[in-house]
């Protein structure tokens, strides 16, 4: 099933088409309840995602698009929400919603690159779009529709939900001055971001979000990447690694997915449908406000309570990260068919947003930004 882009923001006016709903029921009920202009079957879900309370933003776009299912419907379609690990492993949501052990599931493209290698481009690629292109790419560039038909190949559909803007470049043990000083050292950094640490000589681990802290403290890894200063903060990475870096070259624009099961999302009324849809665009734009509220205070916190230490990439890593990445980008589009269609498809769109971006708010951002304070750290 193609879902048409426009319809995402053009059903976002439910009400009239909610008061006609069939009596269908996802959950065998029988009958249909009436509340406040919403007449419709009960339904209950369930949804896990990757990622636990303690990365609250992020966790809680699920329970914020439990609430807004739950609002829109009268009480009718309830999702319960669960934390990452409760009943599927934190980095096989896919495979429990492709199996149906939940009928959805919040997490980012890349994790699942080993299925389909242009799943990373749902999520994030290096050096890609940054969170409002990437959206744009996805809903006016037609990503969304190429991604989907990738999905519909494991039984799934998927909407944007979430978004945490540019991320930072990770905490370090150490200082890292060159190239040289990467060689052999072990970073916990997942999808394409790992693929091109590897070509750059660094020995690349995936650990789900709990498991980090631990392997920093216990010395089996020397970086790490996760989100931004808050989450950072809250995963205590400060204690250990005290060399902060930016950007996140790998990650400028990350968006999370609500990985739904296709046949419980067609079992669903219209308006049961168009109002998911609708709850994820709302929770896509809460959780990157969010974040956008919350990183600045807490990377003060880091850098004037704890000590940490903020530092710029050197421009040599940075030259070289991009040699390889737009080569490996080139190379997985040669490989496959339809990862080069949506490889053309997203290049196309960077193609264009990054002069007028370059032009336009870049000059307003050089100029305009560093007059308030120095740039972070």
């Amino acid at each position: 099933m193609t879902i048409k882009r426009r319809d995402f923001l053009k059903k976002a006016g439910v009400g009239a088409g909610a008061a006609a709903l069939g009596a269908c029921s996802s959950d065998g009920g029988g009958g249909s309840v009436s509340a406040e202009g919403v007449s419709g079957p009960r339904v209950n879900w369930r949804l896990t995602g990757s990622f636990g309370p303690g990365a609250d933003i992020l966790y809680g776009a699920g329970e914020r698009l439990a609430e807004r299912v739950s609002e829109m419907t009268g009480g009718n379609f309830n999702i319960r929400v669960y934390a990452a690990g409760e009943i599927v492993p934190p980095l096989q949501v896919m495979d429990g919603v492709m199996q149906g052990t939940v009928q959805c599931g919040i997490s980012p493209g890349y994790y699942y690159t080993g299925k389909h290698p242009a799943l990373a481009f749902d999520a994030a690629v290096p050096f890609g779009l940054n969170c409002r292109q990437q959206i744009s790419w996805l809903y006016h560039g037609g990503g969304l529709d190429l991604l989907n038909n990738i999905y519909a190949d494991f039984g799934l559909i998927t909407f944007p939900v979430s978004s945490t803007g540019g991320q930072m470049g990770g905490g370090f043990r150490e200082p890292i001055n060159s190239l040289a000083d990467i060689q052999g050292l072990r970073m916990r950094i997942p999808g394409m971001g790992g693929e091109i640490m590897t070509r750059l000589g660094v020995t690349v681990q995936v650990l789900a979000g709990a498991e980090i802290y631990p392997a920093l403290e216990r010395g089996a890894i020397d970086a790490t990447e996760w989100v931004g200063p808050h989450d950072d903060l809250k995963s205590g990475f400060h204690q250990v690694a005290k060399n902060y870096y930016y950007p996140g070259w790998w990650e400028p624009g990350v968006t999370m997915s609500l990985l739904t099961n296709q046949a419980a999302y067609d079992e669903l009324p219209a308006a049961y449908q168009a109002i998911l849809r609708t709850a994820c665009g709302e929770t896509i734009s809460s959780t990157l406000a969010s974040y956008d509220a919350a990183n600045p205070a807490a990377l003060n916190v880091l850098t004037s309570e704890h000590g940490v230490i903020v530092r710029e990439y050197p421009n040599e890593i940075m030259e070289a990260a991009w040699t390889e990445s737009m080569d490996f980008l080139e190379e997985q589009a040669a490989g496959d068919a339809v990862t080069n269609e949506v490889y053309q498809s997203w290049k196309a769109f960077r193609d264009m947003s990054f002069p007028y971006a370059a032009g336009n708010e870049l000059s307003y951002a050089q100029f305009a930004f560093p007059r308030v304070g120095n740039p972070i750290g």
